[in-house]
């Protein structure tokens, strides 16, 4: 079901998929990513495992309002917050029954929104960015600052998000281009475009900093042993520094894009998250057929 909502006054496009009864899950995604992409599969590979999702555009991109093509970092903690909101009042949801799962970029976010919303009982990361400023700079403390300012210098202006050459690109290389630039991610809503000033807020997001502020949240992370984009190695240190309940569930995945769109892996780690988050919330519900 087509929901919108809002959030600081922006209105978010989601799809709500309900299982009456169930434990009820939101989902953030990729970088750029869109609704009809990476959070639309796992959505759909949840529900019918027996949850209720929520799929949504974060603001400034897909069907979402605000500003075009940009990551805004404390604004899309605000739509996981709203979104969080959103299912607490829904009639066939138990607000004591909510989690979010986040794939690539949104296992991140994932982590973040969990330790500042005690409204969230639970946390999943599928092939999650556990970004850390401080490990980023402390091999090039000069290099990092560099970098930033260099993204400030040109906070509006914008670049594609990926490219089939050598060119400027958010996501560089070949693999974000097999999966972005082709038929594999094809979404009417998905723009090619991203702000200088997004890579800003990537690269100042301390998610791994919010590991330990989770308390008793528990947190699953599952995560391919080979990724060249969102590292094995901040993956398995955002799980040794939650204090919680966790559990990590290695995948033998080739690509970070083997978790987005491929089986085995696709299912697996639906498997994996849906068995984690039943226990963790509750099961009760019949899957859907």
């Amino acid at each position: 079901m087509r929901i919108t909502f809002t959030a600081d006054g922006i209105e978010l496009a989601g799809e709500l998929r309900v299982t009456p009864g169930a434990p009820a899950v939101v989902l953030t995604g990729p970088f750029t990513g869109v609704k009809e992409q990476v959070t639309g599969r796992y959505a759909a590979e949840l529900h019918r495992r027996g949850l209720t999702t929520l799929a949504f555009d974060h603001r400034g991109f897909g069907e979402s309002g605000g500003r075009r093509a940009h990551e805004d970092s404390q604004g899309k903690l605000a739509d996981l917050r709203a979104a969080v909101g959103l299912l607490a009042e829904h009639p066939e949801v138990d607000p004591e029954r909510i989690g979010v799962v986040g794939i690539c970029l949104g296992g991140g976010y994932a982590v973040r929104a969990a330790a500042t919303d005690p409204r969230i009982a639970v946390a999943a990361g599928i092939a999650g960015a556990y970004n850390s400023p401080a490990r980023f700079a402390a091999a090039d403390p000069q290099g990092y600052r560099g970098a930033i300012r260099s993204f400030i210098d040109r906070y509006e202006e914008e670049l594609p998000a990926v490219t089939a050459g050598d060119g400027p690109a958010a996501m560089g290389g070949a693999e974000p281009y097999e999966y972005y630039g082709t038929g594999r991610s094809a979404a009417e809503h998905w723009e090619n475009r991203v702000t200088y000033g997004s890579l800003h807020s990537l690269m100042t997001l301390d998610a791994l900093g919010a590991a330990p502020l989770l308390g008793g949240t528990p947190l699953l992370i599952v995560h391919g042993r080979t990724d060249d984009y969102c590292s094995p190695e901040l993956a398995e240190a955002a799980y040794l520094a939650a204090p919680g309940p966790k559990e990590i569930h290695w995948l033998d995945a080739k690509q970070h894009i083997d978790l987005y769109d491929v089986d085995p892996y696709v299912t697996e780690a639906a498997d994996t998250t849906a068995d984690f988050l039943l226990r963790h919330l509750g099961g009760g519900a019949q899957p859907a057929r």
